[in-house]
């Protein structure tokens, strides 16, 4: 069957808006225990969710990551996890899709907002930690909190995260930026310029010999 005619039919079946789509990019894995957290977070939020998860990353890459026991059992029917490749931009523009859990990967945070999706950020990279900080400090994208100690997460965290960003009044304010950066990343001009002010922000937390004024991977 046509991979995007049954993704397609899943999020057909649900609500508008309250899909959280979980997506880490091609160069990151989260590790196992982190992994567990994800799922069971995910799980503990009630949410409907559609993950895209690879166990590995390539054939160089020998360890693999397994689901918490039971799990896609427990979540059958409001969740989702997908193995394969997927047509990200005809999901993120999905109706039923409100929210984005994403690695913080500039090309990804572009393509959310620019189908006003909300942003949950896990990040995994130090470039990826420097975007989500500069989209924190704007309140366009909330970050996961981690241990200060050990960088770990829980599931609690993540449950709460999700639903701050997706249902609760406190996190609005991550559903209405959503929407206001649509204009600024359908304009060519306007998105150069904020990609700029991206770019200076991190000249700012990381030497600047790092840092390429083309083709960046951020």
């Amino acid at each position: 069957m046509d991979s995007w005619r049954s993704i397609k039919e899943w999020l057909d079946s649900q609500k508008k808006g309250t899909v959280v789509y979980v997506a880490f990019g091609s160069e990151a894995k989260p590790s196992q225990i982190e992994l567990t957290e994800i799922a069971l977070g995910l799980e503990l939020s009630g949410l409907p969710f559609f993950w895209v998860l690879k166990t590995r990353l390539g054939s160089s890459d020998t360890e693999s990551v397994v689901l918490p026991n039971g799990f896609e059992e427990r979540v059958k029917g409001h969740g989702v996890v997908w193995d394969s490749w997927v047509p990200q931009l005809k999901i993120l523009a999905h109706d039923s899709v409100g929210g984005f859990l994403t690695h913080a990967g500039w090309s990804s945070v572009v393509e959310a907002l620019s189908f006003e999706r909300a942003l949950i950020l896990f990040t995994f990279l130090a470039d990826q930690g420097l975007n989500a900080r500069f989209l924190e400090e704007r309140q366009i994208g909330y970050p996961i909190p981690r241990n200060e100690s050990d960088g770990s997460v829980t599931r609690q965290s993540v449950a709460e995260s999700l639903r701050l960003v997706m249902v609760e009044e406190k996190g609005r304010v991550y559903r209405e930026k959503a929407k206001e950066m649509r204009p600024i990343f359908g304009d060519k001009e306007i998105q150069e310029r904020y990609v700029n002010n991206l770019l200076n922000y991190l000249k700012e937390h990381r030497p600047v010999k790092h840092l390429k004024s083309k083709g960046i991977t951020i």
